[in-house]
């Protein structure tokens, strides 16, 4: 079973993908946003390359828990997906992911620049890796 997992913002997509059994992520890549269909495409390209079997997406919750207009395009993108790729698509709230992979960065004293490049990638670890964490102990 491996899983993709998409942390999908205005600009860029970060993708993460779990190992076949289903315990760790890695983060694979950063898609910068061109079209629907280049998009389209290299998502088509990880799913085929890594057998992917379900998709997780990160859904931006506010913190009182309300969905504002990041998380209505979350969905959105959801069933695109859905429909697009015909692989089951799951929601998994990321409250706070972003802001935690880039504390961690810059305790690790890595670059302003070289943090742009990574964190929506690593964001997307991290939203999947709980995912995966909380379906080991369901």
């Amino acid at each position: 079973m491996r899983v993709l997992g998409l942390d999908p913002g205005e600009k860029t997509i970060g993708v993460a993908v779990s190992d076949g059994l289903g315990i760790t992520a890695q983060g694979v890549c950063v898609i910068r946003r061109a079209s629907r269909e280049k998009d389209f495409a290299a998502l088509q390209k990880i799913i085929d390359e890594y057998d992917i079997n379900s998709i997780i997406i990160g859904l931006p919750r506010n913190m009182d828990g309300s969905l504002g207009p990041q998380a209505e395009k979350a969905l959105a993108f959801a069933e695109i997906l859905k429909s697009r790729f015909g692989l089951p698509v799951e929601m998994t709230d990321e409250r706070l992911t972003t802001a935690l992979v880039q504390k961690t960065l810059i305790e690790g004293g890595v670059s302003r620049a070289k943090r742009k490049t990574v964190i929506d990638m690593l964001a997307a670890q991290v939203i999947l890796q709980g995912w995966l964490d909380r379906k080991r102990r369901e």
